[in-house]
């Protein structure tokens, strides 16, 4: 399951992940109002969809216009840009042609940006692991930098026994060519940014570009977290972030119960209750008296049945 920008960024806040201040805006005087909530003198205004490249992209209604997401200097550009971009149909290189509506803009105070890095975790299925990736390639695609540099993306799997540890951190702040205050300041950032991946259950997070400001602060400029969807019954309120205007009807049908689920042959209706080291097993209801059997003599049971 995919969230939006601002909503992920509001989920990384809580675990002392350093973003900017923004808040959502469904229309232009709401886009207009929270600018001035937030406070000058330079805003950027995004667009939310689920799809990368907003920033290149371009509105089906505009083609030779600006992209999704800009950089204002006043409040009346923040509403004209806003009622712009609402309601219009914004093309990536991850939409496709057809492009999504823009129905949802997140307004978030500027930032003084003197390097763009990129971080993300995600579980590598060939070792079972949370990987961390990094680059000083920030701002660009990932697949990209992995098909024509793969020599500057740093990848460190993290033993699940011992978890994610201090060296770690420093391994990856000195791979990406930090110094000084920023070495902690970016230590610090991924591993709050870890705690949050694991407690969340995410499968993929993405912080591109991760910037480093001009007093070496280390913030998250865009946020992408996707969840594992097997995973979500222990988090009802992201699943209560779900947009389903987003998701394409056949992932959002996925996984959803379609219709009552077929009874459970009576042969392998097994209620267990333990008692100190002996479990007592009956039957289904519908036999008279309860019984005590072992698994070996349940199979055997089934076996026969069948």
């Amino acid at each position: 399951m995919n969230i939006h920008e601002y909503q992920a960024k509001a989920l990384l806040r809580k675990y002392d992940v350093a973003v900017p201040e923004g808040r959502v805006a469904f229309d232009a005087q709401e886009a207009a109002d929270a600018a001035q909530a937030l406070g000058g003198p330079v805003w950027v205004v995004k667009s939310q969809i689920h799809a990368g490249g907003r920033g290149a992209g371009r509105f089906a209604n505009d083609p030779d216009g600006k992209g999704g997401v800009r950089v204002v200097k006043s409040i009346d550009d923040v509403r004209e840009n806003a009622r712009k971009m609402l309601s219009s149909v914004l093309v990536t290189k991850q939409t496709g042609s057809s492009g999504r509506e823009v129905k949802r803009l997140y307004i978030e105070e500027g930032c003084d940006i003197a390097r763009e890095l990129y971080l993300g975790m995600l579980v590598d299925r060939a070792s079972s692991r949370i990987t961390i990736m990094a680059s000083t390639e920030g701002g660009m695609e990932i697949e990209e930098v992995a098909h024509r540099t793969p020599e500057k993306i740093l990848k460190v799997a993290i033993d699940p026994a011992t978890g994610l540890q201090p060296f770690h951190t420093r391994q990856i702040a000195f791979g990406l060519g930090l110094s000084g205050k920023q070495v902690s300041a970016a230590s610090k950032f991924i591993a709050a940014l870890y705690q949050a991946f694991v407690e969340l259950d995410a499968s993929v997070v993405e912080v591109n570009p991760l910037v480093v400001t001009g007093s070496g602060d280390v913030i998250s400029l865009d946020a992408k977290l996707n969840f594992d969807d097997n995973a979500l019954y222990r988090h009802p309120d992201i699943e209560a972030l779900r947009d389903e205007d987003e998701e394409d009807p056949a992932d959002r049908d996925r996984g959803r119960p379609r219709g009552p689920t077929p009874p459970t042959p009576p042969c392998v209706r097994v209620r267990t209750r333990r008692f100190g080291s002996v479990d007592r097993r009956w039957t289904d209801r519908r036999q008279a008296q309860r019984t005590e059997v072992t698994i070996g003599q349940r199979l055997a049971q089934c076996r026969a049945a069948t």
